[in-house]
């Protein structure tokens, strides 16, 4: 859910601080495996509080977060510095999985405005893109009248939140349920951008190059880089695959949170393959702090971390958990978003230029997003 990072500053979440009911206090110093990599700084969340997701139509469910980049055309439903939710419920909560048709954006104040409502059923998922052109895309993977999903599109919208003219786009193999996805954003100069996206209904992840003229979009090329991940239907996750996507903009290598594998794997030459590999190179399947793994991000660090959605090797000591490893396969640290199972689900980075790190997460439980501010105190 976030551009690609440049590793070498430490920045890690083992130093994140979370807020909750009983006030600030420290998430990870009871697991902490190794010393903080930002010893000396003070981790203040950048939202002063948890912030509520429900839209203003009653839709719940968190699944998607993205920060609004630096560069972001003023004048529109969101700003630069904003945080935006899509949500996959539609209200009220619990909601009905698959249905939900909103986002909405939140600035560092904490003010919540819908910036996108759709016609349902949509079940707007983790793949929420925003590029530094104005345009915002996000996946949906719909629920059928029986319950199961359906295959869904990428929804491509303007900085106002209306859809551009080519918009939504539909592939029956290359979009099979637009699950999570990243991007390499050339919006800016070259009116283009690469978008990863995870199919969770076949198992795969593809490649789309997406060009903008003139208030449309248009695929240019799609290719299937990765294939063989599990996947199925889900009771109680409504649908299990691969997931979270990151992509490391130095070696070219995309990471893979693969659900339903319980485990991150590594796909080479991601930007430039022409076939797929087989689920790519396996980097980490630690069952002991993997459970069902879904949001994915690389830090700064070089780390990653994914959040755990605990459908697939749940543990009631573990519930919830943000989980930090290197790209090697060692075990960092993790924390938890809540002390109740399945509220962990999106996450993203933000890195400005010339600035420290901010990494927000969604609680599709208590329906609310908080943001860390990782700037030195």
């Amino acid at each position: 859910m976030a551009t690609a990072v440049a590793s070498g500053d430490q920045v890690s979440i083992r130093n994140l601080k979370r807020l909750t009911g009983a006030g600030l206090v420290l998430a990870a110093a009871a697991v902490m495996s190794a010393q903080p990599a930002l010893a000396g700084k003070t981790v203040e969340p950048f939202i002063p509080v948890q912030t509520s997701t429900i839209a203003s139509n009653g839709d719940v469910n968190p699944y998607g977060v993205a920060f609004v980049p630096q560069g972001f055309p003023k004048g529109g439903k969101t700003a630069s510095g904003d945080v935006l939710v899509s949500n996959f419920n539609a209200g009220p909560a619990p909601g009905v999985q698959g249905t939900g048709t909103t986002i909405v954006s939140v600035t560092p104040d904490g003010v919540q405005t819908t910036f996108f409502q759709g016609t349902p059923p949509l079940g707007l998922t983790t793949a929420l893109n925003v590029l530094k052109k104005g345009i915002v895309i996000v996946g949906n993977v719909p629920a059928s009248g029986m319950g199961t999903p359906e295959r869904g599109s990428l929804i491509v919208l303007d900085k106002n939140g209306s859809q551009l003219n080519g918009s939504p786009l539909v592939d029956p193999t290359f979009l099979d349920g637009p699950w999570d996805s990243t991007v390499i954003d050339n919006s800016q100069g070259g009116n283009s951008a690469i978008v990863f996206v995870s199919c969770v209904n076949n198992g795969t992840v593809t490649r789309l190059e997406l060009t903008f003229s003139g208030g449309s979009v248009a695929i240019k090329s799609k290719v299937t880089i990765a294939n063989g991940y599990t996947h199925e239907n889900s009771t109680t996750a409504f649908v299990l695959g691969p997931t979270g996507l990151a992509y490391d903009g130095k070696s070219g290598t995309l990471y893979v949170a693969s659900t339903d594998n319980n485990a991150i794997y590594a796909v080479p030459n991601a930007a430039k393959a022409t076939s797929a590999v087989v689920k790519g190179t396996l980097i980490f399947d630690d069952s002991t702090h993997l459970h069902g793994p879904l949001g994915l991000v690389l830090a700064p660090n070089g780390d990653l971390v994914s959040s755990q959605g605990d459908a697939v090797n749940p543990d009631p000591n573990q519930q919830s958990e943000i989980v930090e490893f290197t790209k090697s396969g060692t075990f960092v640290t993790e924390f938890a978003v809540d002390s109740t199972a399945g509220a962990a689900f999106g996450i993203a980075l933000n890195v400005p230029s010339g600035g420290e790190a901010d990494f927000a997460a969604v609680n599709d439980t208590l329906n609310t997003v908080i943001v860390y501010d990782l700037t030195e105190k």
